[in-house]
């Protein structure tokens, strides 16, 4: 009897379609087969979280959610993100007990449910970003889903501006994918800062998550980081100076997950220098790229952690306009095992654009590491900060929304070969017509450039980066605004948008089958 594994094969293909992942090889095919006969399809589901935006009653936030046009899944399908539920305080026991008091809670647990299945925002056709906004300290955080032709590339940022107070600031931040482990160099446990962690919780069932705290030297005594629970749909903000009592101005904060999945992201305050959220680096590698220090900057901090049981020594360098060089003083690092290290840069980019590369020093002992910087602008008591992780490059194609008629700078490395991007600038939310344009990145340099905004352009659009040709190519966006004598900034950074997926072709290998 002839048995051909079609349907196996077949179905594999439609998981991978949906989850981002198959592999199947054919019974006595080659182990390379399906590798050398994948084809890329694109995803037909994607989740998003964002966190709250601020407790301040001041703050000013736009939600910009967005779909890059293109070849999609499903010609229908859905983008939506919707408010995550509260989370609900003890109760004691006169409130559990009090029948006035049940009830009162009872009707404010139907009204939220009530609200979280509204969208805060949707996305009803790819290539034309939708806006929403939220004043005060009450916005919720959200949580979504994109399925068929919108699943794709779909990409949300929540950009929220504080005029005063301790949490002032332009603060951007990308709605990120769940995940189960984030590392966060350069959060902080001092005593002029007020750095929060938000866990936002995106599936109908609990997760439990650890945060680990790693100084320069060594782990942080916090026995209050572990199990900590996020209820389904839910996001909770954790202190992370309530988790020890040691006070660290920079340190790692490492964060997973023993069930379910959540989005992890800090905000950072610090005094008389503003505020902004810190995304987490790349997963830990041997060679790293941290994309878009303004040409301006009056301050730069690197801060990197070898999270594994060797020490790293990496090199040091800046992409700048035109060349790659080592900062004086600074053309090495070491990084001592599960210690913090941070350097001062001092004023590094020196009125040119640039990006910072670490790679180790010996080839053949690249040590994985982790990497952000803490980039100032300005000087007194006009500061403002903004963090700049490490990230992985732009590849295929990488989203960044929420872009304004003025104040978006878009950076663009190339640490290998000389690349050629393409850079769209999509209609606006609420018109204009779409712009193309391309760029020549020489190898080892940093180009900044001011995107061409979409003709007649009303409201914000979103920019799409697409690598032509080629080395790798990395990216971010940095969005600013003055207010007040005040150059207020913030970067976003675009790694690939994972909007395709590699899935083994349906081979059949009738030299393997029996009569």
């Amino acid at each position: 009897m002839k048995s051909t594994h079609l349907s196996l094969i077949a179905g594999a293909a439609v998981l991978a379609a949906i989850t981002g992942f198959a592999t199947v090889t054919a019974p006595g095919a080659p182990a390379d087969t399906a590798a050398k006969s994948a084809t890329l399809l694109p995803v037909e589901r994607s989740s998003l979280v964002c966190p709250a935006p601020s407790n301040s009653d001041l703050a000013e936030t736009q939600y910009t959610a967005f779909t890059p046009a293109g070849p999609g899944g499903e010609a229908k399908g859905t983008a939506e993100l919707k408010p995550a539920l509260p989370v609900a305080d003890d109760e004691d026991e006169e409130a559990e007990t009090d029948p006035k008091k049940v009830k009162k809670a009872e009707e404010a647990a139907k009204k939220a449910k009530e609200r979280a299945e509204k969208p805060v925002l949707a996305v009803k056709e790819p290539g034309k970003p939708v806006v929403a906004e939220a004043n005060g300290s009450g916005a919720p955080a959200l949580v979504g889903t994109a399925t068929g032709r919108l699943a794709p590339g779909w990409a949300a940022q929540q950009t929220t501006e504080v005029t005063a107070g301790g949490g002032r600031g332009l603060l951007g931040v990308t709605c990120t994918a769940p995940d189960t482990d984030f590392w966060f160099p350069g959060a902080s446990t001092a005593k002029s800062r007020q750095d929060y962690i938000h866990l936002t919780n995106p599936d109908d069932t609990g997760a439990v998550a650890d945060i680990e705290l790693y100084g320069p030297k060594g782990a942080l005594k916090a026995e209050v980081g572990d199990g900590i629970t996020v209820p389904a749909r839910s996001s909770v903000a954790v202190l992370l100076s309530t988790l020890t009592t040691e006070a660290v101005d920079q340190l790692t904060a490492h964060v997973t997950t023993r069930s379910g999945r959540i989005g992890a992201v800090v905000m950072s305050a610090e005094d008389n220098v503003g505020s902004d959220w810190i995304t987490a680096s790349e997963d830990p590698s041997g060679t790293l790229v941290l994309p878009g220090i303004p040409a301006d900057a009056t301050s730069v901090q690197l801060v990197a952690f070898a999270p594994g049981e060797d020490d790293a020594d990496v090199k040091v360098q800046l992409m700048g306009k035109n060349a790659t060089f080592s900062p004086a003083g600074n053309a090495t690092l070491h990084i001592k095992s599960s210690m913090t290290a941070t350097v001062d840069l001092k004023d590094v980019t020196r009125e040119e654009p640039g990006s910072l590369r670490l790679s180790p020093v010996q080839k053949d002992r690249a040590t994985p590491i982790v990497a952000a910087l803490r980039v100032v602008r300005g000087k007194g008591d006009q500061q403002e900060v903004a963090y700049i992780p490490a990230t992985g490059p732009v590849g295929a194609r990488a989203s960044v929304p929420d872009n304004r008629a003025k104040g978006s700078t878009l950076s663009l490395t190339a640490p290998g070969a000389t690349a050629k991007v393409k850079v769209t600038a999509s209609a606006g939310s609420g018109g204009g017509e779409p712009s193309v344009e391309t760029y020549t990145v020489k190898a080892g340099t940093t180009l900044a450039v001011t995107p061409t905004a979409p003709e007649g352009l009303k409201g914000a659009y979103a920019l799409t980066v697409e690598t032509t040709s080629g080395g790798p190519v990395h990216a971010s966006r940095t969005l600013a605004r003055t207010e007040g004598g005040v150059q207020m900034f913030t970067v976003q950074t675009l790694p690939d948008d994972g909007g395709t997926v590699e899935v083994p072709s349906a081979v059949q290998d009738l030299s393997v089958l029996d009569d």
